[in-house]
């Protein structure tokens, strides 16, 4: 199914849409829920302002990202590095610092 110079709102409810492909898409103010994005590339997308909740990131990377304002709280962040620093350890060492 091709989609070109399309304006209506499509709806997708138990679809399979492994391999599609979607660029020079506005998805603004699109719903996501219970979906599998795994292995999924994105790039150079706009996500600012995107609320998200209940979601594996596991194994993801994120480079040359625009994370100015990012929030990240009650989170596993087992294993997740920044610039190559352990974060776990990083607020270990900040926490240490601010009560001394």
């Amino acid at each position: 199914m091709k989609l070109h110079d399309v304006t209506e709102r499509l709806d997708a409810y138990n679809a399979n849409l492994g391999g599609s492909t979607f660029q020079k898409c506005t998805l603004a103010g699109a719903r996501f829920q219970d979906i599998n994005f795994a292995g999924a590339h994105l790039h150079d997308v706009n996500l600012s302002g995107w609320d998200v909740a209940n979601a594996n990131f596991a194994g993801t990377r994120i480079r040359d990202a625009n994370l100015s304002g990012l929030s990240i709280s009650d989170c596993n962040l087992a294993g997740m590095t920044i610039d190559g620093i352990d974060v776990e350890e990083l607020l270990r060492c900040y926490r240490a610092q601010k009560q001394a």
